[in-house]
């Protein structure tokens, strides 16, 4: 099962670049998708939002780490990454981490807190 996942997002399209980010989002979805059918990705998710917050959409792939590090450096990832960021506004991509790989990260944080000193 997936215990991470790479988080995609992006805010309003460049205006005068409609057309072109139509054909960029479809090349991401369609190479997610083959990612998954290969079986180099557990899955991936599309969310499109109302457009009233500085994220327009995200798109989410979920994996092991190795299978998520394997993507961030396959060339057609990355070029549709290049693609995307001369059509979208505030492209970014964060790593993390899900399911069972939320345990570890929170044991990790638990131990930290206890060497900051707490007040009120």
């Amino acid at each position: 099962m997936a215990d991470r996942v790479l988080f995609i997002s992006w805010g309003a399209t460049v205006p005068g670049r409609e057309e072109h980010s139509l054909e960029v989002f479809n090349d991401a979805v369609g190479l997610y998708g083959r990612l998954q059918h290969e079986g180099k990705i557990e899955s991936f998710d599309v969310v499109l939002l109302n457009g009233r917050s500085e994220i327009d959409g995200y798109m989410v792939l979920h994996g092991t780490h190795e299978q998520l590090d394997a993507v961030e450096e396959n060339e057609e990832f990355r070029r549709v990454l290049v693609d995307a960021a001369l059509v979208v506004s505030n492209l970014r991509v964060g790593e993390g981490v899900t399911n069972e790989g939320i345990g570890p990260e929170m044991a990790m944080y638990q131990e930290a807190i206890q060497k900051v000193p707490q007040s009120a």
